[in-house]
């Protein structure tokens, strides 16, 4: 009997005034509907805290050995689920929820600029895109200098860039936390398999 590739994936806990956020009710929904009977899904829920983050994510990667990890946050100005292909080291000037940012303005000290995941972006969007989900989806190469580009790079650095960020939009502008699910399994299904195709190649 195949071993079950574990998957990690993570949401961000609610920031500034908001009550919910998006990326988390999505990443329950995914939850909710599973990864097939081959992937072992782990979810958690991430603190808007640098220091937190800093600490977590590494811990995630050493503990588990995750094959994949995806993390989920949301961009209140994106219109599309957004996949992101690269995370950035430098230029993390604004506060999180407890009101502190790196002295560095770094994720990691001496670190590359950027670190790119080893997986196409750019290929999942349009398989994605070819699967009929109705759904819209773009990428990017940029996530924003602030805790969602904090967590990507910091877990690409941890985890030999085998890992993804995606963007969901805020509830209901315009999908519901249903959609955003459905989408992300759609997406974690092709990344699982553009890795299954890279690690066939290598053998």
């Amino acid at each position: 009997m195949p071993t079950k590739k574990k998957v990690i994936v993570t949401g961000f806990e609610p920031f500034g005034g908001d009550k919910v956020n998006s990326s988390w009710e999505a990443v329950k929904e995914l939850k909710r509907l599973g990864l097939g009977n081959s992937v072992d899904l782990h979810v958690q829920e991430i603190p808007v805290e640098y220091r937190a983050v800093k600490d977590l994510l590494p811990s995630l990667w050493k503990q588990h050995q995750p094959h994949l990890v995806v993390h989920v946050g949301v961009s209140g100005i994106a219109t599309t689920v957004t996949l992101e292909q690269l995370g950035n080291n430098l230029g993390y000037k604004r506060l999180d929820n407890v009101g502190y940012s790196p002295e560095c303005g770094c994720c990691v000290v001496g670190g590359p600029e950027t670190i790119h995941s080893v997986l196409d972006m750019e290929v999942v969007r349009q398989r994605v895109k070819e699967s009929g989900l109705g759904v819209a989806m773009s990428t990017s190469q940029d996530a924003g200098r602030y805790l969602c580009d904090y967590s990507y790079y910091t877990s690409l650095y941890a985890g030999e860039r085998r890992c993804g960020f995606v963007h969901v939009p805020p509830l209901e502008e315009p999908y519901s936390s249903m959609e955003l699910g459905l989408a992300l399994q759609a997406v974690v299904t092709e990344m699982l398999g553009l890795l299954a195709k890279a690690e066939g190649t290598e053998k």
